[in-house]
């Protein structure tokens, strides 16, 4: 799709969400620019150079998904300190978010004395026999990896997690909204918005290689206490009151 779109001569290719997407654009062309909007680290991913200067044809916005595994982790143990075995659910079929996640979540996991059990999906029938296993396998908690597919597939995750009492913590509201337990992270809204500002400033005639990329300064918590008191949970007041938003 990528290399169709190069064909077509187009004025700037957009790649709105995920990682694979703008490596697929990158791949396909050196000069016409690219937005991207990406949740894993640009540099450490090859996209660009560097944050202040990206270099090349590409520059966009980094919203820090894959970056936050620590802090949800962070939150869930605020929210259920016993909790022991936390498991955590990423997609394989993209690498680079799911293998950084991983590493930062075990890492985070380490200093509060916590193990983390990694679970891999990367299709509708591998996230039920996932749920199957972290549930046979007794984990207190769960974490989900940030991921497009994740959330093409909010509404099956969020009912598992529900189905089986399992508390669980998000990276996008949209999962709260619908019944997730806690979600923590950039506001969607606001990464589309700067992916517009920037598409819109390149075909007035600025280059890409001239714009920084984009970091988000502000992050929200969703508290779902509706889904909370399904699952038989009691949000601590310390959580409450850091909350942007409790869904009643």
């Amino acid at each position: 799709m990528a290399a169709d779109l190069v064909q077509r001569q187009v004025a700037v290719i957009v790649t709105p969400i995920g990682t694979v997407t703008v490596l697929a654009a990158k791949k396909a062309t050196t000069t016409i620019p690219i937005v991207f909007s990406a949740g894993t680290d640009p540099v450490k991913a090859g996209i660009v150079a560097s944050l202040s200067r990206p270099g090349g044809n590409i520059t966009g916005v980094n919203y820090m998904a894959a970056e936050l595994s620590a802090k949800r982790l962070s939150l869930l143990h605020e929210l259920m300190p016993s909790a022991a075995r936390i498991a955590l659910l990423v997609n394989p079929a993209n690498p680079i978010p799911a293998e950084t996640i991983a590493k930062d979540t075990e890492v985070a996991a380490e200093t509060i004395g916590r193990h983390i059990d990694v679970y891999k999906a990367e299709t509708s029938r591998e996230i039920e026999i996932a749920f199957a296993a972290l549930v046979r396998d007794r984990a207190d908690a769960l974490l989900i990896g940030a991921d497009p597919f994740f959330i093409d597939r909010r509404v099956q995750i969020v009912t598992l997690a529900t189905r089986y009492l399992l508390p669980t913590v998000h990276f996008l509201r949209e999962f709260a909204e619908i019944g997730g337990l806690m979600s923590y992270g950039a506001s969607d809204f606001g990464r589309y918005h700067e992916v517009g500002v920037y598409t819109g400033r390149i075909l007035k005639g600025e280059k890409p290689a001239d714009m920084p990329v984009v970091q988000p300064t502000q992050f929200e918590l969703v508290v779902n206490l509706s889904t909370a008191r399904a699952i038989g949970i009691t949000v601590p007041p310390s959580l409450l009151a850091q909350a942007n938003e409790v869904i009643e």
